[in-house]
């Protein structure tokens, strides 16, 4: 039973300040306003219309009545790497140089370590104001991870973001990603969990900036175990000829959130999101995006595709915002679902709020079932039920899965995919 009277954002506060998480590099002025921020509008719970159908607040109380912080420490992440990447290793929201790869073409560092680096990027892009997590994230990340590119990257990226505690913690990493003036780059972040004991609430946050003619692929795989409740925040400028593009894999996680926010703040632009997620158990996966065309003749794409089975929930949340000014925009989004059992629940809602006049908008959501009628053609040519069920969810997921463009991922994110199944 849930105890009502647990002032749970209260709770959170004393456990993160007992931690002695000490921000250096973050104005004692912004730490501030954002631990008022936090205090003066609380958790966000289902009467935040954004979070609707997923009530931290409701979630922690529950989950996280005791926040220890006591961290586990990890000698080894060689079973999280992959070949012919640079691998970067995160062990609970703090950088680990020591398990990381030497890289030359990329300049690494702290957030901490980097100051000169990050002046003038400091909460520029995610609002210390617009959300509780943000704040909480300003006011208490670790370390951090600042990672500046320059040129054309040879090799991917990839961070290694590893949970490991002893008892209930709560964590908010954060990194900050520069790609200078026609840079090049594909970056893949990995979210796993080892030999945790306990429950571990991480509160993610990542500004991405892309100056002109800059281009990022990058991949999100989010594989965390049961015991796992993370909200990652993804706060991205693109300028002026800049190509973002992301694809986000969620295959496990008590409670996942993600908030990608997209700005085109320059014209001629764009941006590419893809997303594939599978719900089971009584497990939430609650995908939020936001997508604001600032400037003309830009261009936006969004694919989502979603499975959901047993009690679990999945949610997609997808709005393109354009301004005013932002004529000639191209944007259209897509999101797709399927239930497999009467008792999961998917909730989509896209949305368009345009303000130009010259504009090619459109957005489209489905939900249904397995096809029967594929499903029927199939067993009529001798493959058992299971197996053709397989085959068809398979094919739905292979839209978003062939937009991987390293084959040892693609390898990875099948065998999770098949194993979710």
């Amino acid at each position: 039973m849930i105890d009502t009277k647990i002032n749970i954002t209260q709770t959170i506060l004393d456990a993160l300040t007992a931690s002695g998480n000490k921000v250096a590099y973050m104005p004692d002025a912004v730490v501030v306003q954002a631990i008022r921020n936090v205090e003066e509008n609380g958790i966000p719970n289902n009467k935040h219309e954004d979070y609707k159908y997923c009530n931290f607040e409701t979630v922690l109380r529950k989950e996280f009545r005791t926040i220890g912080n006591k961290f586990n420490t990890i000698a080894k992440a060689d079973a999280h790497k992959l070949k012919d990447c640079y691998n970067i290793v995160v062990v609970n929201g703090i950088y680990n140089e020591s398990l990381s790869d030497k890289i030359s073409e990329v300049k690494i560092n702290t957030l901490a370590n980097a100051q000169p680096e990050i002046k003038g990027h400091i909460t520029k892009y995610a609002d210390v104001n617009s959300d509780a997590f943000v704040s909480l994230n300003t006011a208490f990340c670790s370390g951090g991870l600042f990672i500046e590119i320059k040129g054309i990257v040879t090799k991917p990226v990839h961070i290694i973001n590893i949970t490991s505690v002893s008892e209930n913690s709560f964590i908010n990493p954060r990194q900050l990603i520069i790609l200078e003036k026609s840079a090049e780059a594909v970056i893949v972040e990995s979210f796993v969990s080892e030999n945790s004991s306990a429950k571990v609430f991480q509160n993610h946050l990542s500004e991405i900036v892309l100056n002109e003619n800059a281009k990022l692929n990058s991949y999100r795989l989010q594989n965390e175990d049961d015991n796992s409740y993370q909200i990652n925040t993804v706060q991205v400028k693109v300028n002026r000829y800049a190509n973002y593009t992301t694809n986000t894999f969620t295959f496990n996680g008590a409670v996942v959130r993600n908030n990608l926010n997209v700005v085109l703040a320059s014209d001629l632009c764009e941006s590419h999101l893809n997303g594939l997620f599978i719900s089971s158990e009584s497990k939430l996966i609650d995908n939020h995006t936001l997508v604001d065309h600032q400037q003309p003749n830009c261009q936006s794409n969004e694919l989502y595709k979603g499975i959901a089975k047993d009690r679990s929930t999945g949610v997609f949340n997808g709005k393109i915002y354009v301004r005013k000014d932002a004529q000639k925009t191209n944007a259209y989004q897509s999101s797709k679902n399927i239930l497999l059992s009467e008792d999961a629940t998917i909730n989509t809602k896209p949305q368009l709020e345009i303000y130009a006049d010259d504009v090619k908008c459109s957005h489209g959501t489905s939900t249904g079932k397995v096809d029967e009628a594929a499903l029927f053609y199939l067993k009529s040519r001798g493959i058992g039920d299971e197996k053709a069920r397989k085959l068809l969810l398979q094919a739905f997921a292979q839209e978003v899965i062939d937009k991987i463009d390293i084959e040892e991922l693609k390898e990875r994110v099948v065998a999770l995919f098949e194993k979710a199944l």
